[in-house]
């Protein structure tokens, strides 16, 4: 599914744009999957977040997700799809996360802007979380459920 965007077109409820993000849940075979670290000088440095970026104007929510994995983490997405969506209002941005699973890439994950990754399991062992990355969690945890 292609989400294309005109990022400039919606205001938060407050008035400020919204930013539109496309966030990537990377899923191995074996249920894991991964988080980044927040790198020094960004909003809520330290914290561990899905990672992913913002949309540029006329960007699909697949194609900013694919060049911010690629700048990110130099991975290669191979397939992937729109899951949920998501608005978080933060003090620095109101934002709405496009969640696309990520289950096929090229290239081991590194942390190409110096930030820690890690491939967790519920209960995540990695702290502080973004707020906006905890219903994530709990969606993955329903559907681990069934």
């Amino acid at each position: 599914m292609s989400v294309a965007k005109d990022v400039e077109s919606d205001l938060a409820p407050d008035g400020r744009k919204v930013t539109e993000v496309a966030v990537g849940v990377m899923v191995q075979s074996d249920g894991h999957y991964l988080l980044a670290q927040r790198p020094q000088g960004k909003p809520y440095e330290g914290y561990w977040e899905f990672p992913g970026g913002k949309l540029e104007a006329g960007e699909s929510v697949e194609a900013a997700l694919s060049r911010e994995l690629h700048e990110e983490l130099g991975i290669d997405v191979q397939a992937c799809e729109l899951w949920r969506t998501l608005e978080h209002d933060y003090p620095h941005a109101y934002v709405r996360l496009f969640f696309c699973k990520v289950t096929q890439w090229n290239g081991m994950p590194l942390g190409r802007e110096g930030q820690a990754i890690a491939w967790q399991t519920l209960p995540v062992d990695v702290a502080p979380l973004l707020p906006a990355a905890i219903p994530v969690l709990e969606w993955l945890a329903a559907e681990a459920r069934g």
